[in-house]
């Protein structure tokens, strides 16, 4: 697909994360009808390049979120793609985790209040550095407020709820793995496929257990 000024792109390797974790959760049979629901056919057996081109548009990400509850019914596809969101930290980890610093030696020793906002940083960093993604962080005093304006999750979607389901996942898992083992509230508020503003996902800086 080629690039305007109206189809913002991921880089070809964040879309090939996706469907590795979508294959990780679904079994290769499971990915394939899911990708021909969002009629993305032409990812059968031919996965995004491993690279950092910007070719992988946010339109896909949405439609294959879309087929995921069309697929499953509304609550079998938010928690697919909770655990895909999951999946994805793992892999992106493997692809991105010089860059992110989340692997370094001084990271790791950093306290947890340090560690959870450091990751959230990297991250939005990450997103708005090597995709057409639009991602700011506010921090307060009890949560960070991760506000996108430009979301790849709900691209070209109209929904009753919010739907950003894999987003979340993959950042409880990112405060799963930077803690240790200990879980974070974080939760989808708004979101652009209802009609609001901007995507915005709430994240507890303490730990629920």
């Amino acid at each position: 697909m080629k690039k305007n000024a109206h189809t913002p792109f991921y880089p070809n390797r964040m879309g090939r994360i996706i469907f590795l974790a979508l294959e990780e959760i679904l079994g290769r049979s499971g990915l394939n009808a899911v990708l021909n629901q969002a009629h993305l056919a032409e990812y059968i057996d031919h996965l995004p390049a491993d690279n950092q081109d910007l070719e992988f548009p946010f339109e896909h990400v949405g439609r294959i979120q879309a087929a995921l509850e069309d697929s499953f019914g509304p609550r079998g596809g938010r928690g697919l793609a909770l655990r895909t969101g999951r999946a994805c930290f793992k892999y992106g980890l493997r692809e991105f985790g010089p860059e992110l610093g989340l692997t370094d030696l001084a990271f790791r020793l950093q306290p947890l209040p340090v560690k959870v906002r450091s990751s959230c940083e990297a991250l939005a960093a990450l997103f708005n550095r090597v995709s057409d993604g639009q991602v700011q962080l506010e921090v307060g005093p009890k949560a960070l407020v991760w506000r996108a304006q430009r979301c790849p999750l709900c691209w070209g979607r109209h929904t009753d709820e919010v739907c950003c389901h894999l987003l979340v996942g993959l950042i409880q898992e990112s405060l799963y793995w930077v803690s240790g083992g200990k879980y974070f509230q974080v939760e989808e508020t708004s979101c652009m496929a209802r009609g609001d503003s901007a995507c915005t996902i709430v994240i507890d800086l303490e730990p629920m257990s």
